[in-house]
């Protein structure tokens, strides 16, 4: 029966070429070429800056940004209709998890009903579920040997006590050796936010922002991804809609030498938290590293204060696929989080599984709707808890 099931699921997600089909160059796409000399491209190019924060700033730090133009936005634009606080913050995370719950636990609750003691059978139809419900063929293999030594060791028969010992291995699965909390305290910190182009990295950013000033910190972002126009426009409006300053310049421009002038601007302003997009659609792995490195190499001679996250945004629709990305990226960056997309539009969640497992990167935050606090810190026994919880 597996592999009958492993040969479908082969043939529907086809093979990943990672260099070609998860990091590709779109055709209108300008290669920056790795240039270590960052500081002349600092001095020919202007910096712009779209000022939507703190407006009584001082002269000190008027005087140390004299080279940047700023406007000014209020920051009440922003959509909080899907952000009301009578909404619990535990029924948001089950709301959103909607989809995948009816992939997964209404399938092993029916799997249930149909069986009065454990045996070898129910094992393997339990193991069909984890493996179509996107939980990876080796992560399913962990969480069935598990459940069966929890079976053996505890002689357990009964159903019902199944599904609460799945819960208990699911949690561990998700706990990694890491933190699953920002670490940006005490200040100054530096977010660099990575991943490909259309799994919500610059949305994630504005939301994150929105989140962190909310908490009380004074937050920066900047435009880091000069490979699209529209990269740059959607942050500066997440910057009116939330006020927060961006940082920015023209398409183009060396990513590099912008995040340089955001770390001073940052400084001067004594920023909490400066939080750097990325550009998602470097052709190959090479350009990856090259892009990420020059980066990598401005913040630590510039800010090595700074405490420092690196957050890989990843799009949960992708199911699978996701976790091909994050390989890719785990050989370029030291990642120390995942943000998960978009869990609300997809019965694919058990892919936060798979990644926890294979990976042992942390998942830090997680999407389950479009608003704006619809971007919530993970936590695993909530995650379990809402994942198989009754309706």
């Amino acid at each position: 029966m597996l592999k009958k099931l492993f040969k479908k699921i082969k043939k529907d997600n086809g093979e990943v070429n990672i260099e070609e089909d998860v990091i590709k160059e779109e055709e209108t796409q300008k290669d920056v070429s790795p240039d270590d000399a960052i500081e002349d491209d600092i001095i020919e190019k202007p910096l712009a800056e779209v000022d939507n924060g703190d407006k009584n700033q001082s002269s000190e730090e008027e005087d140390s940004q004299e080279n940047l133009s700023e406007t000014s936005g209020d920051g009440e634009n922003i959509d909080l209709d899907n952000n009301k606080e009578s909404t619990n913050f535990f029924s948001k995370l089950k709301l959103g998890l909607t989809k995948t719950r009816k992939g997964i636990t209404e399938k092993i609750d029916s799997l249930m009903k149909s069986y009065v003691k454990v045996d070898e059978e129910f094992l393997e139809e339990l193991e069909e579920i984890l493996i179509v419900s996107d939980v990876g063929m080796n992560t399913t293999m962990k969480i069935i040997e598990r459940l069966r030594e929890e079976i053996k060791t505890n002689k357990i028969s009964d159903i019902e006590e199944v599904k609460s010992v799945l819960k208990r291995i699911l949690e561990d699965l998700l706990t990694t050796t890491k933190e699953n909390t920002l670490d940006i305290s005490p200040s100054p910190a530096i977010i660099v936010v990575i991943g490909v182009n259309g799994v919500g990295k610059t949305t994630s950013i504005g939301k994150l922002a929105y989140n962190l000033k909310r908490s009380g910190k004074k937050v920066m972002m900047v435009a880091g991804d000069t490979f699209r126009a529209a990269a740059i426009d959607q942050l500066k409006v997440w910057g009116e809609r939330t006020g927060v300053n961006v940082i920015h310049q023209q398409e183009g421009s060396d990513p590099a030498a912008i995040i340089y002038d955001a770390i001073q601007s940052a400084k001067a302003k004594k920023t909490d938290v400066l939080i750097c997009d990325t550009a998602g659609r470097l052709h190959n792995k090479k350009n990856l590293m090259n892009e990420l490195g020059k980066v990598f190499k401005i913040i630590e001679r510039e800010y090595p204060e700074a405490r420092k996250e690196i957050l890989l945004v990843l799009d949960a629709t992708t199911g699978q696929n996701a976790i091909q990305q994050a390989k890719t990226f785990k050989e370029v960056a030291d990642i120390t989080g995942i943000t998960l997309t978009k869990l609300d539009g997809t019965a694919k969640g058990g892919v936060v599984l798979g990644i926890t497992s294979e990976l042992d990167i942390p998942v830090k935050f997680i999407g389950v709707g479009e608003g704006v606090g619809d971007l919530q810190p993970f936590n695993p026994k909530d995650f379990v808890e809402a994942l198989l919880s009754e309706n």
